[in-house]
């Protein structure tokens, strides 16, 4: 039953990838630097895993979903999610994003996008100083891999 479950979950979140790939359009870059200090006051964002289950067809391979909360103001770490793929789903708010070697992109409710294994996330961020954001983010990674390994601080 809970196989069923998981392969339907999997099937519902490939149908909504498929049916919902809306990549906004590239923006220019902006220079937005902070100083150590701003960096270290920064809000971040918040994980919280709601299913991980080892995948009974794919062997050495979990399927975890979570919850990504980003306060009013908040950016996570440049970071990468080892060999896992990664889709991202907007629940509320919007976020501003970039993968490493790939334009700046804009987020709404109700945008996705894919990672695909060994991707560096140079930038994810709210874009609001006053409202929350919210992401669905589904990982299908290496059984005991880590789902998110910040940058090494310099």
């Amino acid at each position: 039953m809970i196989g069923s479950r998981i392969a339907g979950g999997l099937l519902a979140v490939a149908a909504l990838t498929t049916a919902t790939a809306a990549c906004s359009a590239p923006e220019q870059p902006h220079a937005q630097k902070l100083t150590a200090a701003e960096a270290s006051q920064q809000p971040t964002e918040t994980l919280k895993p709601l299913l991980q289950q080892a995948l009974p067809n794919v062997e050495g391979k979990t399927f975890t979903s979570s919850i990504v909360d980003f306060p009013p103001g908040a950016r996570a770490k440049p970071h990468r999610h080892g060999t896992a793929f990664v889709y991202a789903y907007v629940l509320e708010g919007t976020v501003r994003s970039q993968l490493e070697g790939e334009p700046l992109r804009t987020y709404h409710q109700g945008q996705n996008w894919v990672e695909k294994p060994g991707a560096h996330h140079v930038l994810t961020e709210n874009t609001s100083r006053t409202e929350p954001a919210r992401l669905l983010v589904v990982f299908v990674s290496d059984t005991g891999d880590p789902l998110k390994v910040d940058d090494p601080q310099p």
